[in-house]
């Protein structure tokens, strides 16, 4: 059975892709990780992060994965005994030079996607270091990734769902060019997603396109000064889910999903889905099928519109921006859960009524999803609620005292 691999950014997106099927999380160590603008753990929290998974029987992978002076390969040799004491099972390395005091601490050595692993002969290398999995390199076709497992000695994972970077496995000097803020040390601030501006200086305004792709294209509108405006830098993000069947037949140990920066609503929501589709499949191969409704659900939360990356080959599209259908605006937060009748008490900062969707996170509750259909104030019955109110809501699953409210508003796709 392949493993699902879900991110966690903090506590509570730790809970949502636990409570949503994941196998296995992964998280990032203030300093060490390719998010450094994300909350991450202290050494301190390990020991909590770890307890939590164990309650659902899930492992735990902490991303080592930034490129390491001296200074910071010191200090992290020097953390390994209490991080494996915390029952962390195992780290993503970025530098295989760690390995051996990795493995001799009692943790797994995982190599980090930034090691670029694309053949077997480097896995077999890997191997005899002492790593137990390598990501496999996010620009390798599926056919090279059934023939590289095939040969391999050591499990092998890939990426299926999420932000795809410009660069060759994320190996970019274009934040640290223009801001000094280096994405090798996980401080990128992503100038590819911006809306550059072409110019051309031979005066020459036509757009050639040089891809064997025939139906490939920017994404170039117009502006004002002559100029053309473009997101040629910016991927689309990735969407595995119509291809299970040919993943789970492909040999890999486990399926990634990328987003440690992103909100829990969405790591819950891609964590359920894929679980789902790959429960379906399990059940019942012959007939797996995508549902509509999962493609709906991913295309919900943030995303810059879905492609294959380099599993058939070329990705096929550049994104504009997010492609999602909603907005979450923060209306409220939790005052009581009475569990006797299954109801919230909340306080809302902004109106509320029947039929509105909203998301109630926590560290405790992680993110749940629901549409409401009953209300109170007073113990009566209402169909919408002004801001400024405390009111009743019918929840079925309980939520905790200060956690988040947010109502998803539809989306001006004008905006």
């Amino acid at each position: 059975m392949v493993e699902l691999l879900a991110p966690a950014g903090n506590f509570i997106s730790l809970r949502a892709v636990l409570e949503n099927g994941a196998d296995a999380v992964y998280f990032g160590l203030d300093d060490y990780n390719m998010r450094a603008n994300a909350k991450n753990f202290s050494l301190d929290d390990l020991k909590n992060v770890s307890k939590i998974a164990k309650e659902y029987g899930a492992k735990t992978y902490l991303c080592t994965n930034t490129i390491l002076n001296e200074k910071l390969a010191c200090s992290l040799d020097a953390k390994l005994e209490d991080i494996s004491s915390s029952e962390i099972d195992g780290l993503i390395l970025a530098d295989i030079g760690l390995i051996e005091n990795t493995v001799a601490s009692g943790l797994e050595a995982h190599i980090s996607v930034q090691q670029n692993v694309s053949n077997s002969y480097m896995l077999k290398t890997l191997k005899k270091l002492g790593a137990k999995r390598a990501i496999l390199s996010r620009e390798l076709s599926l056919d090279e990734i059934v023939e590289i497992t095939k040969k391999s000695t050591i499990e092998t994972e890939i990426f299926v769902h999420g932000a795809i970077c410009m660069a060759i496995s994320g190996r970019c000097f274009l934040s640290y060019g223009l801001y000094g803020r280096s994405a090798n040390c996980g401080d990128c601030l992503q100038p590819c997603r911006k809306n550059w501006t072409l110019t051309y200086e031979d005066g020459d305004d036509k757009v050639v396109n040089f891809s064997d792709v025939e139906d490939e294209s920017f994404v170039i509108a117009p502006s004002s000064d002559g100029s053309y405006r473009t997101n040629f830098f910016s991927p689309k993000d990735m969407c595995m889910i119509e291809y299970i069947p040919e993943l789970m037949k492909s040999g890999v140990a486990s399926f990634k999903l990328e987003g440690r920066a992103r909100s829990p609503d969405y790591g819950a929501m891609v964590t359920g889905i894929y679980r789902q589709a790959i429960d379906s499949f399990v059940e019942d191969p012959v007939n797996y099928k995508v549902k509509d409704e999962w493609m709906e659900e991913l295309g919900s939360v943030f995303n810059r519109g879905f492609d294959t990356n380099f599993y058939f080959n070329t990705p096929f599209e550049t994104s504009e921006d997010n492609q999602s259908k909603y907005i979450k605006k923060d209306i409220g937060q939790v005052v009581n859960y009475y569990n006797r009748v299954n109801a919230a008490e909340i306080r809302i900062w902004d109106d509320l009524k029947i039929g509105d969707k909203i998301i109630i996170q926590g560290k405790t509750t992680g993110s749940i999803t629901h549409t409401i259909d009953s209300m109170q104030i007073e113990g009566k019955s209402v169909s919408n609620v002004k801001k400024g109110s405390n009111v009743a809501i019918a929840i079925p699953t309980k939520v905790r005292e200060n956690d988040f409210i947010y109502k998803l508003v539809e989306r001006d796709v004008n905006d």
